[in-house]
């Protein structure tokens, strides 16, 4: 069996034997059987990080890595930078943004020796919100997939926590509910730092000027989504709670923050030619409404496309 998470494993009764190499291919042939061949001179394991934030699930081992552990320091990094930089908020709650956000927030709210609550209940039946094609279609999305839970907001100042803040859309809307449902003051914290940069090996995210943090400072950002503060965590800090899960690795693949992609030939070229197919406009344009949920464009990186 070959899994992307070790947790397919575990559910099924079966062991982990080991990684697959950077730059091995794997093939099962028609009799079942097994081939594996390295396929590329001095491979480097560059892992992208952004699965620990957002796209693992906390039981999972990721080379080596628990990414459980890994969210646990996230939260811890981010509690550090809430005490040493922002100190002044007094926060009577901490509220994670389900699920993905959880670890973290718990590790925030114990740090911090501040409450943690589920404030808000998710439905279940409502994908991920942030690929959804169209503005209107995301929007309505996160007030069917999110309902709060009223007492736990009343009159209170709630530090919101959520794994990363990618169009801007999904926190908008909540933090409006939190307000709606009694909140005094909302912050929110997210564990990984600003997206700036559109993703080009196989993760639907928008192009850069759809991502709220291209461009804009943390203060203009909250402004934007309806925040009182936002606080946002280092990338040095989010790499190093990688790291510590496994120090063998050099470096991490973390263009969505920083935008130096790793292949080291993505050009602008490139990356304006992406967004004329990813955006909403575009996808409108082709006649494809952007509010149907049909024409979702996923772009894996082609270097080629530069030369078309």
């Amino acid at each position: 069996m070959v899994a992307s998470e070790s947790v397919a494993f575990d559910v099924l009764g079966f062991e982990l034997v080991r990684d697959l190499a950077p730059g091995e291919a794997l093939y099962v042939d028609e009799n079942g059987e097994l081939h594996l061949q390295q396929c590329v001179d001095n491979p480097k394991l560059t892992p992208c990080i952004f699965e620990h934030v957002y796209f693992a699930r906390p039981d999972s081992i990721i080379d080596k890595i628990s990414v459980y552990k890994c969210r646990l320091r996230m939260g811890e990094k981010l509690a550090e930078k809430i005490l040493s930089d922002y100190a002044d908020l007094d926060i009577d709650v901490v509220i994670p943004i389900p699920d993905t956000s959880r670890v973290s927030a718990q590790s925030i709210a114990e740090k911090l020796g501040i409450k943690f609550r589920e404030g808000f209940m998710k439905n279940r039946y409502i994908g991920r919100t942030f690929i959804m094609p169209g503005q209107k279609e995301r929007k309505k999305s996160v007030r069917q997939k999110l309902n709060p839970v009223k007492l736990e907001f009343q009159g209170k100042n709630v530090l919101l926590v959520d794994d990363s803040i990618v169009r801007g859309t999904t926190s908008k809307e909540i933090i409006q509910m939190a307000r709606d449902a009694g909140a005094n003051r909302v912050y929110m914290a997210s564990a990984a730092p600003p997206v700036c940069y559109p993703n080009v090996y196989g993760i639907d995210m928008p192009s850069a000027r759809e991502l709220i943090a291209h461009g804009k400072t943390a203060e203009q950002v909250a402004q934007l989504i309806g925040a009182d503060c936002l606080i946002y965590q280092d990338l040095q800090d989010l790499v190093d709670s990688a790291k510590e899960g496994n120090s063998e690795i050099e470096r991490f693949d973390c263009a969505v923050f920083d935008g130096q992609y790793v292949t080291g030939d993505v050009g602008q070229a490139y990356l304006d030619k992406l967004d004329a197919v990813r955006n909403d406009s575009a996808k409108s344009k082709n006649g494809k409404s952007a509010d149907s949920g049909n024409g979702e464009v996923i772009g894996l990186h082609n270097p080629d496309v530069e030369d078309e």
